[in-house]
C-alpha cells in the first residue's frame, strides 16, 4: 500500500499541525514505507512528540503512545499474566498490541526505561522485526504496517542513562532543535492565538534564557512553555506574571536563580 493510498479519507484538518524545519517529513514516510525504526533526538519540549502525531494521522496510522520512565520494564511493554475472575490469563503490553495489530509504536524518553526494555527491542529493529514473548512462547512478527518510533533528549541524560551505540546504531536518526525564530514566533501566536507581535519578546526571551542551559538552569525553555505562557496573555493575565507561571517557576527552584532569570525576562519583556 502506498503513502497516497494511506492518505486517502484524511483530511489537513485532521492532521495536527506541525512546521517542518528540513526532510524530517519525507525521511519518516521513507522509514515506514521501508519498514525501518527510527529514533528522534532533541530537546524537550521542541516538538518530536507533535512530529510523530503529525506524521501518524498524515500516514492514517494508528498510534500507541507510551511514556518512559524508571520503572518501566520490559514487561510493561510485552504483557503479563493477570489474574481476572479466578483465571489467569495474559494481556498484551502497548508494544505487543501494537505489533499485533499494526500501526506506530512510540517510545517517549525511551532512555529513561530499565535496561531490560532495550533486549526487547533489538529483535524488532534488524531485519528479523520479531517480538518473542518467553512467557507464552510466541514469536510475533511484526506486518508491514508496523513501526518502531523512539525518542529522548541526549543533552539531559547523563552517563548512566545514555543510549548505547549498539541500540542507537539500530535506527534511522532524525535531530529535533528549537524552530528559527520567525518559525517559532508562528507557531507559537497559532497554538495560543496570541498575535505574532506580542509573541516575539516571549521568543528572544527564550533565545537568551536558552543559552543559559548547562550553567544556571538544566534545560531551556521549550516552545510548549512558550506556548502556555502566551496563552496565559491572551487570557488576559500581564506579561510578567504570565511568564513567572510558565517560564521561570518551570525552569528552576533556587530563589537565587530565579531572580537572575526574573532579570533577564524584565530586560527583554517590557
Amino acid at each position: 500500500m502506498t503513502i497516497h493510498q494511506k492518505l486517502r479519507g484524511v483530511t489537513l484538518a485532521d492532521i495536527p499541525p506541525y512546521i517542518p524545519n528540513g526532510n524530517e517529513c519525507q525521511l519518516f514516510e521513507m522509514a515506514w514505507v521501508r519498514q525501518l525504526p527510527l529514533l528522534l533526538k532533541g530537546p524537550t519540549g521542541c516538538g518530536k512528540t507533535r512530529f510523530v502525531s503529525h506524521m501518524a494521522t498524515r500516514l492514517g496510522l494508528p498510534l500507541t503512545t507510551v511514556s518512559c520512565h524508571d520503572d518501566l520494564a520490559a514487561a510493561d511493554l510485552t504483557g503479563r499474566y493477570l489474574l481476572k475472575g479466578g483465571d489467569t490469563v495474559w494481556v498484551d503490553g502497548p508494544l505487543t498490541k501494537s505489533v499485533r495489530e499494526g500501526g506506530i509504536c512510540y517510545l517517549d524518553e525511551v532512555v529513561e526505561a530499565r535496561k531490560d526494555v532495550a533486549v526487547v527491542l533489538h529483535p524488532l529493529t534488524d531485519d528479523r522485526r520479531i517480538l518473542p514473548l518467553e512467557r507464552t512462547g510466541e514469536q510475533l512478527e511484526a506486518p508491514p504496517g508496523f513501526m518502531l518510533v523512539v525518542s529522548y533528549n541526549p543533552g539531559y541524560q547523563n552517563m548512566l542513562k545514555a543510549l548505547k551505540p549498539s541500540t542507537k546504531q539500530r535506527f534511522l536518526s532524525i535531530e529535533f532543535d528549537f524552530l528559527p525564530k520567525a518559525q517559532e514566533i508562528a507557531v507559537v501566536a497559532v497554538e495560543s492565538g496570541l498575535d505574532e507581535a506580542r509573541v516575539a519578546p516571549l521568543v528572544e526571551l527564550a533565545a537568551k534564557l536558552r543559552r543559559l542551559k548547562g550553567h544556571d538552569i538544566e534545560e531551556g525553555v521549550s516552545t510548549r512553555l512558550l506556548v502556555y505562557c502566551a496563552c496565559l496573555i491572551d487570557s488576559g493575565m500581564p506579561v510578567r506574571d504570565a511568564v513567572r507561571a510558565a517560564i521561570i517557576e518551570p525552569l528552576t527552584d533556587d530563589a537565587d536563580v530565579k531572580l537572575a532569570l526574573t532579570e533577564v525576562a524584565h530586560s527583554v519583556i517590557v
